[in-house]
């Protein structure tokens, strides 16, 4: 990992790079070197990508705040110690000022302005194409991922392309724009990444090709939910998954379902042929990853943050063992914990050695799925995916005689979801492109307003240092 030098900013408007600031917050940024004098080698080329990479690792992003902007206001978790931030995302009471909504801004943005710099700096190294291409391809790969992030949670947004100052206060582009953008970068990164079975192991945890594809794959479902929304957005889904599975098909080494569930989890059998792209943390205690921590009692050298809801724990099918047993499978006290990212292999106290995955060929499966109903529902097709992850987990296999409407197809995918992923970042925009977030908080207990539901507010920071910036409506 590359050095980190701390520095003030304002949440975007340093972070892209501009040098009117009146709010700070602290983070971190990969050199001070000028590009003139730092991009001339393939050394530099590949540190400036490790730079981009480097932010994944933040508790703003993907050390923390993923599960408490996707799982939190959700149907999965809840929090047992007391914080403000968290407890109103909990409750759907959420506002501008919230410290976790303003963290997962700005660190979404801050790798995007690293991925800027090597998008606009490498091609101008002489160096081979092909690797140049694939280091590009990497950074638009993160570009597209951190503006998916964006969309997700705050529909428009601004859209920064370059590492210099484009506009000194950039608005708020249209989501259709925004999702422009993301297609065009994933579909470069696609196209130049190296596949799977190419990738050398010291660059194990960058993007691939498939990886891309999978993205491509899940950001036009999503996509298919907003007023960005076009008619090919299901079938573009649907060919981008039969490519990935063509692909595991041909290469069952490299990319399949890990036979046993529990594997995919297991830091001593991480980055398994299951993982498409994961954010890799290192080896405690230099650069661990917390998330065990977060769910181990205190008495067991834990924080204790979080606990499974009993409507999650009490949604499994009786003979959905396998799943609920590696996912909340220990019962602490009263409660149920989230038990898949335990490491027995550190001592109580100790960050974990777990990466935290991004995409798996499980979703992949489950997209297919999804897509498929969304291009045809009278379609047998459509239970292939589903099924091949149900049959792993070793659970009764769906049909038209079991699940026979339209509506019984999508609550058997918004529950395949919720047991397959619990807890690995997706539930939030899942219930909502599923359209079933407000029937399944009604389930635990809540009702969020229609404006909560759907989008987070810009950081209130944000709008007091940028006058082009217009917060969203009913914030």
């Amino acid at each position: 990992m590359m050095k980190r030098y701390h520095f003030i900013i304002a949440a975007l408007i340093l972070l892209a790079s501009f040098s009117s600031c009146k709010k700070a917050l602290e983070t971190r940024g990969h050199s001070f070197l000028s590009p003139n004098t730092f991009y001339t080698n393939e050394a530099d080329a590949n540190a400036a990508l490790n730079g981009a990479y480097a932010n994944l690792f933040s508790q703003g992003m993907y050390g923390r705040n993923i599960l408490v902007v996707s799982d939190v206001p959700a149907d999965l978790i809840y929090r047992v110690l007391n914080s403000a931030d968290v407890n109103s995302i909990y409750q759907g009471t959420f506002t501008p000022t919230n410290g976790i909504i303003l963290q997962w801004w700005a660190e979404n943005y801050f790798v995007i302005k690293n991925a800027n710099d090597v998008i606009a700096y490498v091609p101008g190294i002489d160096m081979d194409e092909q690797r140049k291409n694939n280091i590009i391809g990497n950074a638009r790969f993160l570009r597209g991922l951190c503006y998916f992030n964006l969309a997700e949670a705050f529909g428009d947004v601004p859209v920064l392309l370059t590492p210099g100052i484009d506009s000194l206060f950039p608005s708020r582009s249209p989501v259709a724009e925004v999702y422009a953008q993301i297609i065009e970068d994933l579909k470069y990164a696609e196209e130049n990444c190296l596949h799977i079975a190419e990738l050398p192991e010291q660059e194990i945890g960058r993007a691939t090709s498939e990886a891309a594809s999978g993205m491509l794959a899940k950001v036009y479902l999503q996509k298919s939910s907003t007023n960005a929304a076009d008619a090919s957005d299901h079938s573009n889904a649907l060919a981008l998954c039969n490519k990935v599975i063509s692909y595991a098909n041909s290469h069952p080494g490299y990319l399949a379902l890990e036979e046993t569930f529990a594997n995919i989890f297991n830091p001593d059998t991480k980055n398994g042929k299951e993982i498409l792209f994961n954010v890799q943390f290192g080896t405690p205690p230099n650069a661990g990853n917390l998330t065990n921590m977060t769910f181990q009692p205190i008495a067991k050298g834990g924080w204790g943050t979080y606990s499974a809801l009993d409507f999650h724990y009490n949604s499994y099918k009786p003979d959905d063992i396998i799943r609920r047993n590696v996912n909340v499978g220990n019962t602490e006290g009263a409660s149920h914990k989230i038990s898949k990212y335990d490491d027995p292999g550190v001592p109580p106290g100790v960050f974990g050695r777990n990466n935290w995955i991004i995409l798996r060929y499980a979703d992949i499966l489950l997209m297919q799925s999804e897509a498929q109903h969304g291009v045809d529902p009278s379609s047998a097709a459509k239970f292939d995916g589903i099924n091949a992850v149900r049959n792993r987990a070793g659970i009764g296999l769906l049909n038209f005689t079991n699940t026979a409407t339209a509506d019984d197809f999508i609550t058997a995918l918004v529950n395949e979801r919720g047991w397959e992923f619990c807890v690995e970042g997706h539930r939030r925009w899942d219930l909502l492109r599923l359209n079933r977030y407000q029937q399944v908080l009604q389930a635990t207990g809540r009702q969020f307003d229609e404006q909560h539901m759907k989008y987070y507010p810009i950081p209130q920071t944000e709008i007091d240092v940028n006058p082009s910036l217009v917060q969203t409506q009913g914030f």
